[in-house]
């Protein structure tokens, strides 16, 4: 199943307390391992369900240099035809997994890397070179991705209770009472909102 989520802040550094509370409430999602990403503003963890690549698929994973970091909850169908035109793009790969083939598409193809891909996803990559968060959700929306924005932050999420909980959205109660759902991109909580299907959000500088 796995589970991802992290901070983003346009000033002063993560609080890794923080991020960690946040990872430790999707220990359900991913029991066979878990791994943080904290540098400056933004920081990354991801709730490992180990199916591809036992060995050595941990996440996150970078990119060669460092300048590029992903978690991923999903999983990516096409990746080894992807990994294969990345290698002809003399790109290296440390794994043998499908997460790893997200930062080299990404070198390659910046923000619109998710038009490359098929599967079940939902995305977060940190490129530190442009101050640059990009989270994406796969077209169908099967793995779930929150976000909540406030003030001069963004977290982020696989489950609502991840993120911090504020006022109740009366739309989103409304729809529920009427339709006994609460579709996208409202959710329960007024200051939370459900990245749609087929989707990107950039946090940028």
């Amino acid at each position: 199943m796995c589970g991802i989520c992290g901070i983003a802040r346009a000033r002063g550094a993560v609080d890794p307390d923080q991020l960690a509370t946040m990872s430790a409430t999707l220990v359900h999602r991913g029991p066979d391992s878990d791994g943080t990403f904290a540098e400056g503003s933004v920081g990354l963890a991801a709730r490992r369900l180990a199916i591809i690549d036992l060995a050595t698929g941990d996440q996150p994973i970078a990119n060669e240099d460092g300048r590029i970091t992903v978690v991923q909850n999903g999983e990516l169908y096409n990746y080894r035809e992807l990994r294969h035109e990345l290698e002809r793009a003399e790109h290296r790969f440390s794994t043998s997994g499908d997460t790893e083939v997200l930062v080299h598409l990404y070198e390659e193809h910046g923000a619109r890397f998710p038009e490359r891909l098929r599967g079940m996803f939902a995305v977060a990559l940190w490129d530190s070179g442009r101050n640059r968060l990009v989270l994406a959700r796969d077209r169908y929306g099967i793995k779930p991705l929150y976000y909540r924005e406030s003030g001069d932050e963004l977290t982020f999420a696989s489950e609502l209770r991840a993120l911090p909980r504020g006022e109740i959205d009366l739309d989103a109660l409304e729809a529920f009472l009427a339709f006994n759902s609460v579709p996208g991109p409202l959710t329960i909580f007024r200051d939370v909102r459900k990245l749609q299907p087929g989707h990107v959000l950039v946090w940028e500088n």
